[in-house]
């Protein structure tokens, strides 16, 4: 297990769509330690295989230490709920810079563990968010995409000037 460096925005890979795990053995088993040391250390709740560079469908989530870790391996959406919730957001990729998004308020989706097996749950409010926002990180889209131009164009000027 180890800390391995975060991919920092604007690299191309967080725009990049991830191919699904088929070999469910010690690699991968490896990797998700490796992610959930990685996110620990960033501070974060979420973090995916593109954010460390490894363009894998791979997502682990811990929102508290009491709650757990939480490993789904190739997630799909199955439903989103009409009812939606506003939530702040950000990235491990980008840290410092957050910005409200609306997203469906639940969900339902389906995933493997690490073992390969399939799994069907739901999923709401906050986790939900969570979930929603690591899969589209899985298929390229970084959350900035989901803000208008005006919003987008002003984070981004305020992630560059906290670079400089």
């Amino acid at each position: 297990m180890s800390v391995r460096p975060i991919i920092r925005f604007p690299d191309p890979l967080l725009r990049s769509p991830s191919t699904a795990v088929t070999a469910f053995d010690d690699d991968l088993r490896m990797l998700v330690d490796d992610l959930l040391d990685t996110m620990r250390a960033a501070p974060g709740v979420g973090i995916t295989g593109p954010h460390i560079g490894v363009l894998k469908r791979v997502v682990v989530i811990e929102l508290s230490r009491e709650d757990g870790v939480r490993t789904y391996i190739n997630p799909e959406i199955l439903w989103l709920s009409a009812e939606t919730v506003r939530q702040t957001e950000g990235s491990v990729s980008m840290p410092g810079v957050t910005e409200e998004i609306v997203r469906p308020k639940s969900i339902r989706f389906r995933y493997r563990d690490t073992a390969g097996e399939i799994h069907e749950a739901e999923a709401h409010d906050f986790l939900a968010i969570c979930i929603q926002h690591e899969i589209d990180q899985l298929d390229g889209i970084f959350w900035l995409q989901r803000l208008s131009k005006l919003k987008r164009d002003r984070l981004v000027k305020k992630w560059e000037k906290m670079r400089d």
